[in-house]
């Protein structure tokens, strides 16, 4: 299809990942961000050719990095803008803008046809119809469930309600990614999922992981990282593990992976740090699987 003004088509997009595109308000400005931001930029530092479908703005100037994923904009009066504020009891958010719903119709039908071998489902806050993953059947399909679980006031002060066990969006997730503070660190809940979903992880931040894989729990342990900015540190998680899992079939390795690029990424602001396959694959080899 034909790209907007100042947008780059890529060939082969092989990792789709669909949601919203939000402006991060930070001091004297804003950064571009959201799951699609995160996980494609992850995607593509690990050698994939990412795309992105998203409703975009007129407020909002892409980034460089932008130029090498292959983005199908959406038209949206306003870009979902966000307010994130780091404190010792939590994150505090604030949404200060919303952008419009992406529904099974607003899929191009040449992503449908076309369809790539994985596909992340990234909601930020309730946009995205869960049906949208019924276009994709023989795709691997990942889900960061964490924009169905806002609830938002008058304000715009966000705050998370889990998902129940028997919600209907599990049942269209090959692979569910999860944190503690998703679930209000009622681990129980991940057990409750992966009695849906064949694999579920439960990010723990500094403390690793844990993998829910066909009745089986893993604890994969962290690599040590110097925490600057955990922002998009669960999408860049969700990137590495469904891109490592889609290529060796093993959940185990794959969530090690994920573990060590997330960990690369916490490291530096925004996604400036966000690591290449050979600085996460030589860590590794350096330090055993």
């Amino acid at each position: 299809m034909t790209a907007p003004d100042g947008y780059v088509t890529i060939a082969a997009m092989d990792f789709l990942t669909i949601g919203n595109i939000t402006k991060d308000l930070i001091p004297g400005g804003y950064t571009v961000g959201g799951t699609v931001t995160y996980a494609s930029v992850a995607a593509l530092r690990l050698g994939r050719q990412p795309g992105v479908l998203a409703r975009v703005g007129p407020d909002l100037a892409l980034p460089a990095v932008y130029a090498g994923i292959e983005l199908h904009a959406l038209p949206s009066q306003h870009t979902l803008t966000f307010e994130n504020v780091y404190t010792p009891d939590g994150r505090v958010q604030t949404i200060h803008a919303f952008a419009g719903a992406i529904g099974p119709q607003d899929v191009p039908a040449a992503l449908v046809q076309a369809a790539p071998p994985i596909v992340l489902l990234g909601p930020l806050a309730g946009e995205l119809d869960p049906q949208v993953a019924e276009l994709f059947p023989g795709s691997l399909r990942g889900v960061v469930p964490q924009g169905w679980m806002r609830r938002w006031d008058a304000r715009g002060r966000v705050s998370h309600q889990p998902l129940a066990c028997e919600a209907d969006v599990l049942r269209h997730a090959d692979v569910l990614v999860i944190s503690t503070e998703d679930v209000d660190h009622n681990v129980s809940l991940a057990r409750c999922y992966a009695e849906t979903v064949r694999t579920v992880v439960l990010t723990r931040g500094q403390h690793g992981a844990d993998l829910y894989h066909e009745g089986q729990v893993t604890h994969l342990r962290p690599r040590p990282a110097q925490q600057i900015d955990p922002t998009g540190a669960g999408d860049t998680f969700t990137a590495a593990f469904l891109i490592y899992f889609s290529e060796t079939g093993d959940p185990i390795r794959a969530a090690r992976f994920a573990n060590v690029a997330a960990s690369f990424l916490v490291e530096g602001l925004s996604y400036s740090t966000t690591p290449t396959r050979a600085q996460v694959e030589g860590y590794l080899a350096e330090h055993g699987w």
